[in-house]
């Protein structure tokens, strides 16, 4: 079962990196992606070690952004592949079969590509204008997901991502996304963790909302 609840780590260094998985395990999250752009393999090597020794002490699922034969050699939970990363099918006879494969969409024909190639979910975005990412793709909103959901029709489970923030997630669930991915809102505030939580599940902030929107009426 994939997690529905992604954090995707930012920092300006290696170390910030590792810091900010630590904090998200510490806060209980239960997937965390390593997302190191522009470094050394090695860099990405030794980094890769460290945030897996930390994600087993909480038991947390690590994914590699990317660089597919480090997740095989870390033992890493998995890898996600972006546009332009390694083929989901040259990657997947790297890893070992209990080691997941996400890949990264934009439209309709993406997610029926990636499923074609078996990965074992889909990161679809952009919900909103970010700048954790360079050369973004058109971007989405509630609109596209609704779209695309609606056409895919396919049990694969789908992860919302871009720029989201909580008041987001209410009504992104309602398009059928399986979950939600992460970056600046969490690494601002690792405590909203618990509340990202909430609300991906239909918890008690999603009640409140909703009693408070009857009640309105």
């Amino acid at each position: 079962m994939i997690p529905t609840l992604h954090y995707i780590s930012q920092g300006k260094t290696p170390e910030e990196h590792l810091y900010h998985i630590q904090k998200a395990c510490t806060a209980g999250a239960e997937l965390v992606q390593l997302r190191l752009k522009k470094l050394p393999g090695k860099v990405v090597w030794e980094t890769a070690k460290k945030a897996r020794e930390i994600t087993e002490k909480y038991q947390t699922r690590l994914i590699i952004n990317d660089f597919y034969k480090i997740a095989a050699a870390v033992k890493a939970d998995g890898v996600h592949l972006g546009k332009t990363d390694t083929c989901p099918t040259v990657a997947r006879k790297e890893l070992s079969s209990w080691q997941i494969i996400g890949g990264t969409a934009n439209t309709l024909e993406d997610c029926e590509t990636l499923i074609d190639k078996k990965v074992d979910y889909i990161g679809l975005g952009p919900f909103r204008f970010t700048e954790t990412k360079e050369n973004l793709s058109p971007v989405l909103g509630l609109n596209g997901y609704l779209s695309i959901l609606e056409e895919l029709k396919a049990e694969i489970p789908v992860i919302a991502i871009g720029g989201i923030v909580m008041d987001d997630v209410t009504e992104i669930m309602k398009t059928g996304v399986h979950g939600i991915a992460v970056s600046g809102e969490i690494t601002r505030n690792f405590n909203t963790i618990s509340e990202f939580k909430k609300l991906i599940n239909g918890g008690p902030l999603d009640e409140q909302r909703w009693i408070s929107e009857e009640k309105r009426k």
